[in-house]
Parts: C-alpha cells; structure tokens; sequence
C-alpha cells in the first residue's frame, strides 16, 4: 500500500496556486489584488480578473533553471529560465494553469487521494429498460418524485467511461441488493409514493435487485470498472431493513389488514391486492397505515422480534439511545444482540433467497456475511457506511475485518481481475462530522469519515475567490495528511442535504464554475456527486426537500456552458489523479500577492496558476 510520505523532496510536479486577490494570513481576502507580471489584472469585487494575457510565475522553490514544465490544461511546455516560467492559461481554464515536469509519470492509486464519484444508480442511465417494472411496480403517473426511474448496472457500465474521464478512481453506487417492493408515504406531507430506489430500504441482502439487473450484470459492472482503474465501493446499510410495505406484506405473508373499511369514498380489504391502493379524496399516502393491524400476531411472520425493534406486536420498542433509536420510523436491527437469532422469519416465504441458517449467528454476524459475500464473491473494494453512528463501533471493527479477509480472498482467486494488492476500504457517514479524528478510525477501523462541514462552512468562500481557500488546505492538510491513519471525503453535494450548483450558485454556470478547482485540489479524499461536473439541476421534491437532490442525470443538457463545464472537471480532476501529493501530500504556502502554494509527497509535488476569474 502507498502511505503518505511526510515533506518529501519536491520533484516531479508543482501544484501553484495564484489566486488574484491578497489574503491575509488567515486566507480572507483583502481589498487590493496583486501584481501579477503581465496579468494586467484590475480589481474586481471579490477577486481581480485576468485579461487573457501571459502570466508570469516565480517557481524557483519547485523547479531548476532548465526544467521543462508543461501545463498539464493547456498541454504548452515550456523551460524554466531564472527561476520563472510563463505561460498564457487555456480558454474556459478559469485563469489556471497546471504545471507538473514534462517528464513526470501519474502516480499509484492511493485511497489517501482519492476522487470518488457518488452515483444513485437509479437516477443515472437506464441500460436495461426490460427490467423497468420489476416486482410489479407502477409508474405513480404524477412527477416521479419517489418512484423508480429505470437506471441501473448496465447503464453504469454505459457510461463508465464518462465516469473515467474526470480522473475518478473509486465509484460509490447505491445498495445494489434486494430492496422492499412495494411504496410507504414520502415527504411530511405523504404526497408522493416513495420506493426504495436508493437502496436505504433492504429486504433481502443475499440478492441482486431486479430494478438494477441480474447477478452477471453486477459482475459485469465491476469487472468494467475495474478495467478501467477504478474502485467499487458499495453503499451499505446495518442499522435498519425497510418498512413494512403493503407489496411485501401481502407477497409475504407477513402483516395484515384490518377486516374490509368501508366510507362513504373507499373500499379496501384482503380480497384486493394491497399495494394498488390509492388515498380517497383528501387524504394522502401515510393514510394507509389506519388499514393496517399493528397488533395482530401475524406480525411475527416479518423479520421477528429477534432481529428488529419495532413498537408493534411481539416486537421490543425502539430504545432512547443513538444505536437502539428508530430512525425515520424505520425497525431497527439488534446488532448490538448476542443471542441466536435464526434467519429472518418472513424469509420462509421467500423462496429466491440465498440466505442460509448458521447455528449461534446473530442479527450483527448473518449481516456481516451477507455484506461481506459481496466483496468475496465480486470484488468490491469498499463500502460507505449509512447511518454509521447508530450502530456499535464494534459491529464496524467486525465488517472491516471481514471485508478485508473476503477483498484478500477474491484478489488471490482472480489475479488477473485484481488492479493492486490494497486492503479493503470503508468510509463512514457520521451526521456533522468534520475534519477531526474520532473513534470511527481507532475503534470502528474506518479508513475515512465523510466531512460534513466544506459544502456547508468553507465552499462558497472559495468560489468567490480562489485564495480563500487558504486556511481550509492549509488546516486539512495539516490534520489529515500528518496522520497515516486519518482521512475525510469532503464533497460539494449529496443527496441528504442540497445541490450545491442550486443551493449555493443559485444556478449560477459562471460562478458554480469557479469552486471545481477548489474543491478537486483539497486535501483528502473528494466525492463528486453524480452531475456535479455537469451542473444537475435540483428536481420535483414534494414535501421532501432532498428528493430534489436526486434527480435525472441531465445527460441531453451536456451542451454550450455545460459542456465547457465538464472539460473543466475533467481537466482538474485528470491532473489531481496524476499527482498524489494533491490529496495526500503536504501543503506550504509559497506566497499571498500572488497567492501560491504547493503540495508534497515523496518524489511527488504539485501547483496551479490562477490568473484571475475569466470574463
């Protein structure tokens, strides 16, 4: 494995930064811009502009008289003389140039600097329409908000090389096992059925969902992937299943409705199928739950009570701490549970399952295997931990150690599969955390914590201007690449709080531009959101703001401004993935008028020129 090499020499490459506005030394912007030889910049409000002349740059703390340097955007080369280069950045580069020696060769895959590209499978490419009524589900004939909307594996396998294209080597997709069937109410309001298209609804581990193909295309799509250099990682979940759903309890026999409920607008009993029910006049799609009979015995046909805690018949009530909790009103598993707990009950009358009784495995140890078997029988490189902080920080030590035996396991039957020899990887969803270690690395063995605070705290500052991102490489490098055993994926937006294009550039292109090269330059891992590079608008949300966070990828949008856009994404983040020292290296600022830094790991380093926003 590549680890972090502290305040190496510098050598094959220079990330110079020149933002064209002064900072102080606490990376705020101050009121004058600086001089930049032949920029001719003039100030503007938050940063100066570059008016499309040569730049010239002091580079003598990173390169010798009569190197070559190239600027990796534009492709101009051109050789050091008295320890300055100059070079006119590229159209569309936003005033950047990238410099590296022309002679430097893109460095090893390291989990330290990854660039992982988050996609909710669903929302992304549809590959297999065939397979776009799965489980007898029904379009909702309003705006989709919730339901299916046809993406699946082969679609990610369509479009892998886009994914490629932006220097991405490590693709986050949503659980691709069995979700629950049918529909519960979305949004406050239940004015929208919201299925299980983003995989935080499982109902059966063991199996591929029919909405994202078979098995063979799941191994397809990572066998794809990885020819391509990059990473699989899956989104899992431990601390919850699904809800009980009006599909599910009638195809498996495990809940039960009241006797016929007669009104004067609706007619509903057992003699119909369930999940073809609609709200009568005025009411909504919570308002099926009145039809339901929370305390019948049949309810023990479900998961049973060793395995969840739901507040219903037979079953424990949800607990007051974090990892006993209902959350969202979803059963809660006992993984936390030390007894024998046999498979789960409503499995009996699921023929299609590959779950397998164990004698003496608890709810924690059958989830540990299932989700493990994925990596084993695959080859998937990682997963993103849900709702990490209610579930036992032992329950992830155990996952980590199984996801590392099975990762070794399937590298050493597929040796012409395998891309390295790198341990398996997890990264944890911990609601607010920030770029601080906690037991999530020291108890939980993760490997990163997804930070929550660079899209809400420290973003918008530096799309404004560039220099102001001082303070946060200047603090994240220092937190997180000091420490072998310490790292965050930062990232602009997700699909539990807001799109940063809508939300802060207030759909914006021209300044939603700007933050690209912030962003893909920070220390620590990245997560590009799927459409990020694209600028995906926000979509119908009903009552439920991030159902707006997920929708279509806007593929037929790919055209003028966006497609200039995207070349910038992959510009930057091309050259992040050459360089190591961009996201695991140590950062030193080289000056503030113009702002300059670099970044070192190594044999490697690493710069960037910024002239000044482009009119």
């Amino acid at each position: 494995m590549m680890h972090r090499l502290k305040y190496g020499a510098l050598a094959s490459a220079l990330t110079l930064t020149l933002a064209a506005c002064g900072t102080t030394d606490n990376g705020v912007a101050t009121s004058t811009g600086p001089v930049v030889s032949g920029a001719g910049s003039v100030a503007a409000a938050n940063c100066a502009v570059w008016n499309g002349q040569p730049v010239t740059v002091d580079v003598s703390k990173a390169f010798s008289d009569g190197e070559v340097v190239r600027d990796f955007y534009s492709g101009a080369e051109t050789t050091v003389r008295n320890g300055s280069v100059t070079f006119t950045p590229a159209k569309g580069s936003e005033g950047l140039l990238l410099l590296e020696r022309v002679e430097h060769k893109p460095s090893e895959f390291s989990w330290d600097n990854a660039n992982v590209y988050f996609v909710i499978t669903d929302r992304f490419e549809n590959g297999e329409p065939s397979n776009d009524q799965s489980y007898g589900r029904k379009p909702d004939g309003m705006q989709e908000i919730g339901t299916f909307h046809g993406g699946d594996l082969k679609g990610l396998v369509n479009k892998l090389d886009h994914i490629a294209s932006l220097g991405t080597n490590a693709i986050w997709i949503t659980a691709p096992y069995e979700q629950v069937h049918g529909w519960t109410g979305g949004g406050i309001r239940g004015d929208f059925k919201h299925y299980a298209y983003h995989g935080y609804y499982a109902m059966d581990y063991t199996k591929v969902d029919a909405n994202m193909g078979t098995e063979e295309d799941f191994r397809n799509f990572v066998d794809a992937a990885h020819k391509r250099g990059i990473r699989v990682v899956m989104d899992i979940v431990m601390n919850h299943p699904g809800y009980a759903t009006l599909a599910d309890m009638q195809e498996f026999q495990f809940g039960k409705m009241r006797a016929t409920v007669k009104s004067t607008e609706e007619v509903l009993g057992v003699e119909k199928y369930w999940t073809d029910w609609e709200p009568p006049k005025g009411k909504n799609y919570h308002h099926f739950n009145r039809h339901i009979n929370y305390e019948s015995s049949v309810w023990s046909n479900w998961w049973g009570p060793n395995w969840i805690r739901a507040g219903i018949a037979g079953y424990d009530q949800p607990g007051q701490s974090e990892q006993k909790m209902s959350l969202a009103y979803l059963p809660d598993f006992k993984t936390e549970s030390t007894y024998e707990s046999g498979l789960p009950n409503f499995y009996k009358n699921k023929p299609d399952t590959k779950a397998v009784e164990i004698p003496g495995y608890t709810p924690r140890q059958y989830l540990v295997k299932w989700l493990s078997d994925w990596v084993r029988e695959y080859g998937v490189d990682g997963f993103r931990i849900d709702t990490a902080k209610h579930v036992e920080m032992d329950a992830w030590a155990e996952l980590k150690a199984a996801g590392t035996e099975a990762l070794a396991e399937w590298k050493a039957n597929n040796p012409d599969k395998k891309l390295d020899d790198l341990p398996f990887w997890t990264t944890g969803e911990v609601w607010g955390h920030g770029v601080s270690k906690s037991g999530y690395f020291s108890h939980g063995k993760m490997d990163s914590i997804i930070n929550f605070t660079y899209q809400s705290d420290e973003a918008s500052k530096a799309m404004d201007c560039f220099s102001n991102a001082e303070s946060t490489f200047s603090r994240y490098a220092g937190k997180v690449n000091n420490d072998t055993q310490f790292n965050v994926l930062s990232y602009l937006s997700s699909h539990d709080t807001q799109l940063f294009f809508h939300k802060n550039a207030k759909n914006d292109l021209t300044k939603y531009k700007r933050i690209a090269a912030p962003f893909l330059l920070l220390p620590g891992g990245v997560q590009v959101y799927y459409g990020d590079e694209t600028a995906r608008p926000y979509g119908p949300t009903g009552s439920d703001k991030h159902q707006g966070t997920r929708s279509d990828m806007n593929w037929e949008q790919i055209t003028g401004e966006r497609a200039e856009l995207l070349e910038h994404w992959q510009k930057v983040g091309q050259f992040r993935q050459r360089h190591y020292a961009i996201g695991a290296g140590s950062h030193e600022k080289i000056s503030d008028a113009p702002y300059a830094f670099m970044r070192y790991a190594g044999d490697d380093a690493a710069v960037v020129v910024f002239a000044g926003q482009e009119q």
